[in-house]
């Protein structure tokens, strides 16, 4: 299936995008040594930390406030959290202490941000050419022993599986602000990628493409991108040379691509048989015109992204968690049950930071799972609930029309992972009373495309006028709920 493109200067865009998809596939040598030059930051900022002192709670990179006559204390910052004002001063922090504290910036507050923002606008090009999971997983898959893949790895539902278990357990470790619990978490899943890449694939990318964390949540957003590999099928037919196949990386049938969802954008395949090129394309184009996505995906949507993230982003900061935390203690002290308010558990099973007083009791990793639990089965039911009834009315596909709710996904993951941006640098003293401005600009933004889709999405359905009217009323509950959500995360911070 061809999908949409732009229709503005179509010759000016396609010709540019699809020279650089050429020289993409022409230049591997130099997007193999961005890719370790990736894999060496990566290094710097995951695995070098971990084996240095916690920084000072009262440290800072640097000497000047921005103005700011107060300051903030990153000990006492839960996972994504905003830090309250302390009255000392601040210590400019050692060289150790910069390098672990500009490393948590960077890679949480820089890196994963725009790594979201980045699959959005231009596909999975993070997958293709920078990431150093994937590079390394396949550098290990074509030095290893070359097995077939197993039945059993191609199941569709681990994506889902593995984001929500990974999602999860990094709330329980505190993983945005220890670097020993980032190196266990990112750390294990690069040893395991480079494990499952030696055992199968012959050089191709098994983990990437069946277990990553990330893989699902990527190809969800990676329908949204404006550019794409478009393949025309008829010249694909009439090249008469013959040629080598593709080297793919995610076991694609190239021949067939006809989105970016699965799609690397490594560029390896940009002029193959003269019918290959990376083109512009309208980023509903894909949502509105493609296939309907796999139930996993349409789960991973809205129990993932849209549940078990948002009450990720929200349990540091809602008074509802406390109050149910408190509540609970108080029933168990009662009861004489004690246990529970202990702070004994291993550092890799809750967070356990004596250095900085930050010890998680069993009731603390409790109330976690049965937040985090409580808001994916609340708002990914009442999603799923909504959107089967909307899908009814119509006559319509419910994952189709799941897909909708992509772009408000999207930014609010995005707004998710940027405030430990802002968190860090609040910590440093800088202004950010613009803040909230943006990001209910980016939020309006995302309810506004997600209920535009949603309406284009029920025109394709049998139903009439009033079905669908009713249906686009019923299709508006889930965006007004998630839109509320993220306002309640923002107003109480």
């Amino acid at each position: 299936m061809q999908v949409a493109t732009l229709a503005f200067h179509p010759r000016i865009s396609r010709g540019r995008l699809a020279r650089l998809g050429e020289w993409m596939a022409a230049h591997r040598r130099a997007i193999l040594g961005i890719q370790w030059a990736i894999v060496a930051c990566y290094a710097v900022l995951v695995v070098l930390p971990a084996f240095l002192p916690q920084p000072n709670p009262e440290a800072r990179l640097f000497s000047s406030d921005f103005g700011a006559s107060s300051f903030v204390d990153p000990a006492v910052c839960t996972t994504s959290g905003e830090m309250p004002v302390q009255d000392k001063p601040p210590q400019i922090a050692k060289w150790h202490e910069r390098l672990v504290l500009a490393a948590q910036y960077l890679f949480w507050g820089v890196w994963w941000p725009f790594v979201i923002l980045s699959i959005m606008l231009m596909g999975r090009v993070w997958c293709g050419v920078l990431c150093p999971e994937g590079a390394l997983a396949e550098f290990a898959s074509r030095h290893g022993r070359g097995g077939p893949i197993p039945k059993w790895l191609r199941w569709g539902g681990w994506p889902v599986v593995a984001f929500i278990l990974t999602t999860v357990y990094g709330q329980l470790v505190s993983v945005y602000e220890y670097p020993q619990a980032a190196l266990l978490i990112l750390g294990g899943s690069t040893v395991a990628a480079m494990a499952v890449g030696w055992l199968y694939g012959k050089g191709k990318r098994i983990w990437c493409r069946y277990l990553c964390p990330v893989s699902g949540v990527f190809a969800l957003l990676a329908r949204l991108s404006p550019v794409h590999l478009r393949v025309d099928a008829e010249a694909w037919k009439r090249h008469s040379v013959r040629t080598h196949a593709v080297d793919c990386a995610p076991l694609l049938n190239v021949r067939k691509l006809d989105g970016m969802a699965e799609c690397h954008a490594c560029g390896r395949c940009a002029g193959h048989r003269d019918a290959v090129e990376l083109a512009a394309r309208s980023p509903n184009a894909e949502i509105l015109d493609g296939d309907a996505p796999r139930i996993s995906e349409a789960v991973l949507l809205l129990f993932g992204l849209l549940g078990v993230a948002l009450g990720a982003f929200q349990w540091t900061v809602n008074p509802w968690f406390v109050r149910m935390k408190q509540a609970a203690a108080e029933w168990l002290v009662e009861r004489d049950v004690l246990w529970p308010l202990d702070s004994n558990a291993p550092w890799w099973l809750l967070t356990h930071q004596e250095a900085t007083n930050d010890l998680f009791t069993w009731l603390d990793g409790a109330a976690i799972l049965a937040w985090i639990g409580g808001v994916a089965l609340a708002i990914g039911g009442i999603s799923y609930l909504c959107i089967r009834l909307a899908a009814w009315l119509v006559g319509g596909d419910w994952r189709r029309l799941t897909l909708a709710l992509t772009p408000l996904a999207g930014i609010g993951l995005f707004l998710g992972l940027s405030m430990m941006t802002a968190t860090h640098l609040r910590a440093e003293g800088v202004p950010l009373g613009w803040l909230p401005g943006l990001r209910a600009a980016l939020l309006t933004v995302g309810v506004g495309w997600s209920a535009w889709l949603g309406f284009e999405l029920l025109k394709v359905g049998r139903g009439g006028t009033p079905a669908r009217l009713i249906a686009g009323i019923v299709g508006l509950v889930p965006i007004a709920l998630i839109a509320a959500s993220w306002y309640l995360v923002f107003a109480v911070r």
